[in-house]
C-alpha cells in the first residue's frame, strides 16, 4: 500500500511512478481522512508526502494518526523537497515506532521548490526546475529497488542544521504560520474558474453564488491554491506579489 499527500503534483507523481513500480494500490491520504481509523492488512507501507519546513505536513500526522496496520507491517517513508528535509525522517521513524509499526527505509526526492510565502522563497528559475525534474526518474526507479529488497537506513539529504530547522523552525511553523485567513483572491483578476476549490486536497475552499473562493479553517498551507491558478488570482496578503507558480509537469 502506497499513501500520498501532494499539493503541487510532485509527491503524486513519486506515489504513481512508485506504484507502478512496486505492484502496489495507490491512495491519496487527503480523501481517506475521517474520523474512524483506516484498517491496512498490507505487510508493506510506503508514507509519500512534500516537506513542510523541514518536517511532516500536519494532515501527514493526523492521517497516519488514524490509520491501523499489523504491528509487524514493515513501513518506508519517500519525501519530496526543494533541497534539504532537516530531521524530517527522524520524526517519522518517532511516528512509526509509536504506533508499533517497523520503520525501515526513509528517502527524499530533490524537486521543485513551491514555497513562496516568505521574503526570499519562491519557485525556481526554468533552468533549476529542469534540471531538477530530470533527475527524478532515475531517483525514483533507485528507491523502488531499495524498496523492494527492504534495505534498511536513511538515504536522505538533511541539509545544514538540520536540528535547528527541524526541531526549532518547525515547531513555530506549525503554531505560527498555518493560518488561511491571509487567503484572498484578486477581485479584478479571478473570473469563478473554481479551479482553487477543485485542487484543495483537504476541500478546504467554497465557491459563492458568483463562484468565488473563501477559505475555511481546515488548510494544511500546501498553496495549491495558488499555484493551480491560471491567472495568478490567489493571493496569500502581500506575501505572494511577484512570486512563482509551479505544478508538477511530469506524468
Amino acid at each position: 500500500m502506497i499513501f500520498f499527500f501532494s499539493g503541487t503534483g510532485n509527491s503524486r507523481y513519486l506515489a504513481q511512478r512508485l506504484g507502478a513500480s512496486l505492484g502496489e494500490e495507490v491512495r491519496e491520504m487527503s480523501f481517506l481522512a475521517g474520523p474512524s481509523a483506516l484498517q491496512v492488512a498490507d505487510s508493506r507501507v510506503v508514507w509519500v508526502f512534500p516537506v513542510h519546513s523541514w518536517g511532516l505536513p500536519k494532515l501527514v500526522v493526523e492521517f497516519m494518526a488514524r490509520v491501523s496496520a499489523p504491528a509487524s507491517s514493515r513501513h518506508f517513508m519517500v519525501c519530496s523537497c526543494g533541497d534539504d528535509i532537516g530531521l524530517t525522517h527522524h520524526q517519522w521513524r518517532a511516528i512509526v515506532r509509536v504506533r508499533g509499526w517497523v520503520p525501515v527505509g526513509a528517502y527524499s526526492v530533490i524537486m521543485p521548490n513551491t514555497y513562496v510565502l516568505l521574503p526570499g522563497f519562491d519557485v525556481d528559475t526554468k533552468e533549476v526546475e529542469g534540471e531538477k525534474l530530470s533527475r527524478v526518474p532515475e531517483r525514483i526507479a533507485d528507491i523502488s529497488t531499495r524498496i523492494q529488497l527492504g534495505w534498511e537506513g536513511d538515504d536522505v539529504h538533511p541539509g545544514a542544521l538540520p536540528g535547528l530547522k527541524s526541531k526549532v523552525f518547525y515547531p513555530f511553523f506549525e503554531r505560527f504560520m498555518q493560518s488561511p485567513r491571509p487567503f484572498r483572491y484578486n477581485k479584478s483578476r479571478c473570473y469563478g474558474c473554481g479551479k482553487c476549490a477543485a485542487h484543495c486536497p483537504v476541500g478546504n475552499i467554497t465557491l459563492d453564488g458568483d463562484r468565488r473562493p473563501g477559505w475555511g479553517g481546515n488548510c494544511t498551507m500546501c498553496l495549491s491554491c495558488y499555484h493551480v491558478c491560471p491567472v495568478h488570482a490567489v493571493e496569500y496578503g502581500s506575501r505572494t506579489k511577484n512570486k512563482g507558480q509551479y505544478l508538477c509537469p511530469l506524468r
